[in-house]
């Protein structure tokens, strides 16, 4: 137990000896103030992580310190950059290795993913370690190395996951710069500028070089390190994109095309692998690979002219290259946007077209002997003797399939070499000699196998001469000569050929030339369907309009030598002499239509007789159209051949309208608008939209419209539906009459029955007790009122003597009462045998049928039986219905009131 203490220490409180203090406790306080005053003036001397780059996304973006620069440096020596790079390299190792100890084992997110590294799935890993990069780039190599090895694996899903992950790192991200490219570390403008003089010679352990920093090594040496790194994702790539699954080359394909218009890093190898997918085995991939790359113009429209160079130099012209390579190269170059503005890029694409033509064009006029195989012995293989008729007949049919395709490839690529000729020329300048000796191959293309590629021959050669003045007449004889093509009428370019026609003779100055035309196209037509002969009569309408002379082809007469009104009289030979051919000059010049030249046809004597078979043309617009060029009458439909189509005709009966497409409107290329091509006006027909914006034939609006503002391809539909429309709503009118007559009648015979019960209350003796009578009275309530075959068991009822006429027509009246009652008395006489129970008053009723019979007065019960069983007979379900329609209709006409006689009737009985 512990000493009490004394009144004194409980007062004053207990203190112990100074020599009984715990100097233990002494020395922390003294610590602890030591330490707080050191973190108050910053003189902590723990160990703490120390990190000479502050962690961060975007790690080019941190401005290092100033560097002096020297305008011409001297190189410095190699082992003396190699040793500042292997010490940089060392920094680097160190920062990474304490952002790893400080931050990531402090950071509980960070330490969760490094945990998701190493145990989770493989979308959580690669998930993981893009965060961990993401939150800073330059500490975290390790994670970046892990993400590189995970796309070296075999799984394509695995590898292609990685690298899309990393894509996302280097593309969208933010780990590389955006506005230039990497630099390695020995090409440092201020490593350079900092080992001039006297630092040339620095080893490890010396001061560093200059005013260099720590900070600048590190940051230097993580940009070589990631320079590599991508260097290294890049054959990762490459090798991808060789693979043999169709799924794994399109996705790295679209890989390197995002990377491409991101990043410039690694551009020039990265534009050669897109360029190289070009020459894929497969279409699809191909023809992506050749999208992407228009995608990359329109996003950098400065590449246009590295993207071409690119093309000629790594495809077009290497060695031992596919024919679909180079095809889709080119369809790949015509597909070029161009403008004003770029005019070495047009230039660059004629030069490289011209220089195709000349592969493209040669013919071999000599064909090389097929080799023969040599075996082991030096004998020819198979013995040299001649091949059977089979074995000759497989050959002849491989060599003919492999020329047919060889031939639909190279028809192929000189179109397309044609098509970019004809986008590039009117933006390029160039030298006149390189068109004249392009000129006659150019002629050449035109007599092709393939009529689509001698139409973009002559539009060609069409711009070559209306800007260069070079063989025109030869291209109007060209031109002129095509006309009588029969490759002409199962072309699918009668639209292009159109517009090439109404620019040619549009820019002709020969009126004579342009009036042979109009001719021979009026005389070719009958033989094309109407959407050409449609398209042929607005371009001569189009034409009058710009030559008003061509009317007189329509109004004045042929001046024929043989039709002038002066006698001409010769005298007849007196010798015999051999028949002489007629003089020309007696007939004068005439109209010749097989000459070759147009401005020698002599056109312009004729008339253009051949419109008048298209009067009676089986088709309605040709009709319209002709009849409107022969009367001279404005042509207001504008020119579109795509409407008098078979398709769109039988579209019409189908009741459907082909899916609307933007309205602008494009020139030679749907890749580009026509304003960058040509003006508007040289293009006879401009839109090819159909009837997209028009209204099916079986809508209200369509047959509501007026006759006059219909087509006239379209007048049987409108007066089909606007007859079908009418009856239709005549239809629906009656139906709606109908209806309110019912309910009119349903109205009426509601109010009879109201008449009715009225009639019964005022009555209730007639028709019995109250209570038999307090449901009220109904049309069924009529057969009661009538006696019928069952009430004829028990005799006469109450109201039996009384008539209400319930039987009568539509027709009688009350005076019918009085003929039945002359005809109950004249029959009185032969029914006094059967019937003496009847009295007079009972014969007064209609029918006979209906007479009350009492069954102690029949003859016989075996007729009695046999009479009801046959009146019963004829009351079955098929006239029951007439009967209740049959009193309806007498319902309805009954008078409110009993006749006279009724009511005196009534007044007899109650007064027995």
């Amino acid at each position: 137990m512990g000493k009490k203490r004394t009144h004194a220490e409980t007062k004053d409180g207990f203190t112990k000896p100074p020599g009984q203090d715990n100097p233990n406790r002494v020395t922390v306080n003294r610590d602890k103030k030591e330490k707080r005053d050191n973190r108050k003036h910053g003189e902590d001397k723990r160990k703490k992580a120390v990190l000479l780059f502050t962690p961060q996304m975007e790690w080019h973006t941190v401005k290092l310190p100033e560097l002096p620069t020297v305008e011409t440096p001297s190189t410095p020596p190699r082992h003396v950059i190699d040793e500042l790079h292997k010490y940089a390299h060392q920094l680097l190792e160190a920062e990474a290795a304490e952002y790893t100890g400080s931050h990531m084992s402090h950071d509980s997110s960070l330490k969760f993913m490094s945990t998701m590294t190493s145990s989770g799935t493989m979308e959580d890993k690669v998930s993981a370690l893009t965060l961990i990069v993401q939150a800073s780039p330059l500490h975290t190599m390790k994670a970046f190395e892990q993400l590189i090895g995970l796309s070296r694996k075999k799984s394509r899903n695995a590898a292609l996951m990685a690298l899309a992950a990393l894509k996302d790192l280097m593309g969208q991200g933010v780990v590389l710069p955006p506005d230039r490219k990497l630099k390695v570390f020995a090409r440092q403008h201020g490593l350079v500028c900092a080992l001039q003089g006297k630092h040339v010679q620095w080893k490890i352990g010396d001061k560093l070089p200059g005013n260099l920093q720590k900070i600048h090594l590190i940051v230097w040496a993580y940009e070589d390190w990631l320079k590599k790194q991508y260097f290294e994702m890049l054959k990762i790539i490459e090798g991808w994109s060789n693979d043999e699954v169709e799924y794994s080359r399109n996705r790295v394909v679209t890989f390197v095309w995002e990377l491409l218009k991101e990043k410039p890093e690694q551009e020039e190898n990265l534009l050669r692998l897109l360029i190289n997918k070009l020459g894929d085995k497969e279409k699809k991939v191909a023809s992506k690979a050749s999208y992407l790359l228009l995608q990359l113009q329109v996003t950098h429209p400065l590449m246009k002219s590295v993207i071409t160079n690119s093309i000629e130099a790594d495809l077009l012209f290497r060695p031992n290259q596919s024919p679909s390579a180079k095809y889709y190269a080119v369809i790949t170059l015509n597909q070029t946007v161009l403008s004003a503005r770029e005019q070495e890029v047009a230039n660059k694409l004629l030069e490289i077209y011209f220089s195709l033509f000349i592969g493209l064009l040669k013919k071999d006029k000599t064909t090389d002997a097929e080799e023969k195989k040599i075996n082991k012995k030096g004998l020819v293989q198979g013995g040299g003797g001649k091949p059977g008729k089979m074995a000759k007949k497989k050959a002849e049919k491989e060599a003919s399939e492999a020329y047919k395709n060889e031939d639909e490839m190279r028809e192929k690529l000189i179109a397309g070499v044609l098509t970019g000729v004809n986008r590039a020329f009117p933006f390029a300048k160039t030298d006149d000699a390189k068109f004249e000796e392009q000129i006659n191959t150019l002629f050449e293309v035109t007599h092709s196998s393939n009529f689509n590629t001698s139409i973009q021959a002559m539009m060609l050669i069409q711009q070559i001469s209306a800007t260069k003045h070079y063989s025109t007449d030869r291209f109007y004889r060209t031109l002129y000569e095509s006309l009588l093509d029969p490759r002409l009428i199962v072309t699918s370019k009668h639209i292009l050929y159109l517009n090439l026609l109404y620019r040619s003779l549009k820019a002709d100055t020969s009126i004579k030339r342009v009036k042979a035309f109009v001719k021979r196209l009026l005389q070719i037509i009958h033989l094309h369907e109407p959407p050409f002969i449609c398209g042929v009569l607005y371009l001569i309408n189009e034409l009058i309009i710009t030559f008003p002379s061509i009317k007189s082809m329509l109004s004045t007469p042929e001046d024929n030598a043989d039709d002038s009104e002066e006698e001409h009289y010769e005298d007849a030979p007196e010798e015999p002499t051999t028949a002489k051919e007629p003089e020309s000059s007696t007939l004068g010049p005439q109209y010749d239509p097989r000459k070759r030249d147009p401005g020698h046809a002599q056109a312009d004597l004729s008339c253009l007789w051949e419109l008048l078979p298209l009067q009676a043309h089986y088709h309605p617009s040709v009709h319209v159209l002709a009849s409107k060029l022969i009367n001279s009458e404005p042509i207001k439909e504008k020119p579109d051949p795509t409407i008098y189509t078979l398709m769109n005709f039988l579209d019409k009966f189908s009741f459907r309208n082909a899916k609307a497409k933007n309205k602008a409107a494009h020139g030679q290329s749907i890749m580009q608008p026509m304003s960058g091509t040509s003006k508007a006006a040289d293009y006879l027909i401009t839109q090819r939209g159909g009837d997209k914006s028009h209204d099916p034939v079986n809508s209200e609006s369509f047959w509501r419209q007026k006759v006059d503002d219909v087509r006239v391809d379209e007048v049987f539909f409108h007066t089909y539906f606007e007859k079908s429309g009418k009856a239709k709503q005549a239809t629906k009118k009656e139906k709606k009459k109908k209806s309110k007559q019912a309910q009119e009648e349903e109205s009426e015979e509601s109010g009879e029955d109201e008449i009715w019960k009225a009639l019964v209350k005022s009555r209730p003796d007639v028709e019995g007790d109250e209570d038999d009578d307090s449901e009220g009275f109904s049309d069924m309530d009529m057969d009661d009122m009538s006696d019928d075959d069952d009430d004829a068991d028990d005799g006469v009822g109450i109201d039996e003597g009384v008539e209400l006429n319930l039987e009568s027509d539509d027709d009688e009246d009350i005076e019918s009462l009085a003929d039945a009652d002359a005809g109950a008395d004249d029959d009185d006489g032969d029914m006094d045998d059967g019937f003496d129970g009847l009295d007079d008053e009972e014969a007064f009723i209609d029918s006979d049928e209906e007479i009350p019979v009492d069954l102690d007065d029949m003859p016989s019960d075996a007729d009695a039986e046999e009479t009801s069983a046959s009146s019963k007979s004829k009351s079955d379900k098929d006239k029951a219905r007439e009967e209740k329609k049959r009193k309806k209709r007498k319902l309805k006409h009954l008078p409110t009131f009993a006749s006279a006689d009724d009511y005196a009737k009534l007044i007899g009985d109650d007064s027995e």
